[in-house]
């Protein structure tokens, strides 16, 4: 296991048990890692609270990543807390709900600007945001989560495939900008896993069943495998890597005509 002993590192986007989010925090907490979580709204709170209760000495504070003053007052209490971090982990992502259920034509300029604002405009805000705290440090690595949606076109998963597909794309001009401070931006593409985001997705079961189905290694993927890459790519073990979409799907990806 990649050693993460007197680390700082900040997860966001951690709803529930069953968050990719939350399984990275468990991983990295178990490598060593102190943790700063946040929760994006008091709906939430309560459910983020008792997480991290279950990790040593985590800081837990608000952040609705589509508030440049809430990210701002997060950097301070970052800053306040680690007095620097090592690295920052992005699992946040949102759409409206009709516009996972309508056709792709009918999404709107609202819906389309609230999805990628807070599905790929956070990396950049929040990204900006830590760098400094990053530079305290001598470096840091940065972690987003991804989808295939983003290159392939699933059944309602609509405007944010579009969002992934722009996430992506910061995470590599990212990659570019930051590289010379020692400072290195990746992405995970994890297969379906049942997660409180997906469960707004509709007919997601039957995805889950083609990736068991077409898929080399015939299975999906579990929390725990997308939990154990993170890792490496948040340590030292993957300093020589940056501006990647690590592919965690059980190699559903590499099929033609999946």
């Amino acid at each position: 296991m990649t050693d993460l002993s007197g680390k700082h590192g900040l997860i966001v986007g951690v709803a529930n048990k069953r968050s990719i989010s939350w399984a990275i925090a468990q991983a990295a907490a178990a490598a060593g890692a102190r943790l700063a979580l946040t929760y994006p709204s008091e709906r939430l709170e309560e459910n983020v609270r008792e997480l991290a209760a279950k990790l040593e000495n985590p800081v837990v504070a608000p952040c609705d990543v589509a508030s440049d003053q809430q990210i701002t007052e997060l950097a301070s209490t970052l800053d306040r807390e680690f007095g620097g971090l090592d690295f920052f982990v992005h699992g946040a992502a949102f759409a409206p709900q009709p516009e996972l259920s309508n056709p792709f034509v009918q999404t709107s300029r609202e819906g389309f600007r609230i999805a990628l604002d807070v599905s790929a405009y956070s990396l950049i805000a929040l990204t900006r945001a830590v760098v400094p705290l990053m530079e305290k440090r001598g470096g840091g690595s940065i972690l987003t989560l991804t989808y295939l949606g983003s290159a392939r076109v699933f059944t309602n998963y609509n405007v944010m495939g579009v969002a992934k597909a722009a996430l992506e794309s910061s995470m590599r001009y990212l990659a570019s900008d930051l590289g010379p401070r020692n400072i290195r931006v990746n992405a995970i593409s994890a297969g379906p896993i049942k997660t409180l985001a997906a469960s707004g997705i509709s007919g997601f079961s039957n995805i889950l069943q083609v990736y068991r189905e077409r898929a080399p290694l015939r299975r999906n993927v579990e929390l725990g495998e997308v939990a154990d890459a993170a890792v490496f790519l948040l340590g030292t073990a993957s300093r020589a890597v940056t501006g990647e979409i690590v592919m965690v799907d059980a190699g559903f990806h590499v099929v033609g005509g999946a």
